[in-house]
C-alpha cells in the first residue's frame, strides 16, 4: 500500500537498499567489510596511539596525520556497522531521526576530511619550500587553528544540510539506492521543492571540495618547482618521497568525490555513486594508515617500537 506523503517526523522511516538486492551477496559482503572495517579501526588507532606515545613524532605534519586517522575512524564507523547491521539483521530501515543524525556526521567527517588533506598540502609546501621558516611559520597556535577552524566550519554546514532536509516533505517509496543516508539519493525521494537544498549542496561542494584541491595543486606546483632545483637527484628523491603518500590519498580522496557532487546529474547513477561511496567511507580509511605507514620511516619506526612495548609487557 503506497505511503501517504508525510512531512519530517520522528515516525518517518526509510529503507537503505544497500549494496546489493541479492541476499546470495549479503554473507560475502558482511565478511569482507567487516575485515575492513576492522583493519580501518585497528590502524587508524594504532596511528593515533604511536604518534601521541613518540615525542619524535610531536611536528605540524604528524599533528594533522593523527587528526587525519581520527576522522577517518569516524567517518568509517559512521557508516560501516550500520551496512553491516543491515546485511546481518536483514532489517533495512532506518526512522527519519537516525538518517538525519548519520547524514550530518558523514558530512560532518567528510568536509573536515576534505579540509585537513589541504592544510597537509599546506605543510608540505612550507616545509619544502620555506624550510628555514618552518618552525615559525607552522607555529602550534596555526596548526591548531588550521585543525580547529575545520572542525567548526564543518559542524556549521552540515547543521545547515539538516536544518533545509527537515523543510522537506517525503511520499511514495522511501526506499533509498544506497547503504547509508546520503544526501542526493534522499533529495530525489521529496514531494517538495529542493532547489534551495541543491543550490547549497553545489556550493558546498565547490567551497569544501572544489577549493581545497585548487589549493592542493597550487601547493604541489610550488613543491615541484623547488624540488626541481634541488641540485643532486638523491636531494630530489627525499623530498619528493615526503610528498607521495599525502600525493596518494590527495587521488583517492579527491578521484571519488568529485566524482559523485561535482559531476553533472545526468552522468551520474545509483551504482556509480555506491562504488564511489563505498571508496570514500570504507577504503580510503582503510588505505590511509598503511599508505603513511609503509612509506614513511618514522611511523614505522614508531609502529615498531609499539608494538616492541606492548609485546615486552605482556611476556
Amino acid at each position: 500500500m503506497p505511503r501517504q506523503p508525510a512531512n519530517a517526523s520522528s515516525a518517518l522511516e526509510f529503507i537503505l537498499l544497500g549494496l546489493t538486492e541479492n541476499p546470495e551477496h549479503e554473507t560475502l559482503l558482511f565478511v569482507l567489510f567487516l575485515l575492513m572495517y576492522l583493519v580501518t579501526a585497528i590502524g587508524n588507532l594504532l596511528i593515533l596511539v604511536a604518534i601521541s606515545s613518540d615525542p619524535h613524532l610531536h611536528t605540524p605534519m604528524y599533528f594533522f596525520l593523527a587528526n587525519l586517522s581520527l576522522v577517518d575512524l569516524c567517518l568509517a564507523t559512521n557508516t560501516v556497522p550500520k551496512m553491516l547491521d543491515n546485511l546481518r539483521a536483514g532489517s533495512k530501515a532506518i526512522s527519519y531521526v537516525a538518517c538525519l543524525t548519520q547524514m550530518f556526521f558523514f558530512h560532518f567527517f567528510g568536509i573536515v576530511d576534505s579540509v585537513l588533506i589541504a592544510v597537509m598540502a599546506y605543510d608540505r609546501y612550507v616545509a619544502i619550500c620555506h624550510p628555514l621558516h618552518y618552525t615559525t611559520r607552522m607555529s602550534p597556535s596555526l596548526c591548531g587553528l588550521l585543525v580547529g577552524g575545520p572542525w567548526f566550519f564543518s559542524g556549521l554546514l552540515s547543521l545547515t544540510h539538516i536544518l533545509l532536509m527537515t523543510r522537506l516533505v517525503f511520499c511514495g517509496s522511501l526506499e533509498l539506492p544506497h547503504y547509508f543516508c546520503d544526501l542526493t539519493p534522499m533529495l530525489r525521494l521529496a514531494c517538495s521543492d529542493t532547489s534551495v537544498n541543491q543550490a547549497f549542496v553545489l556550493f558546498v561542494a565547490a567551497l569544501v571540495i572544489a577549493s581545497p584541491f585548487v589549493c592542493i595543486l597550487a601547493s604541489y606546483a610550488h613543491i615541484l618547482v623547488a624540488i626541481l632545483k634541488v641540485p643532486s637527484a638523491g636531494g630530489r628523491r627525499k623530498a619528493f618521497s615526503t610528498c607521495s603518500s599525502h600525493l596518494s590519498v590527495v587521488a583517492l580522496f579527491y578521484g571519488t568525490t568529485i566524482g559523485v557532487y561535482l559531476c553533472p546529474s545526468s552522468v551520474r547513477t545509483a551504482v556509480k555513486e555506491k562504488a564511489s561511496a563505498v571508496m570514500y567511507t570504507a577504503v580510503t580509511p582503510l588505505l590511509n594508515p598503511f599508505i603513511y605507514s609503509l612509506r614513511n620511516r618514522d611511523m614505522k619506526g614508531a609502529l615498531k617500537k609499539l608494538v616492541y612495548r606492548k609485546v615486552t609487557v605482556m611476556s
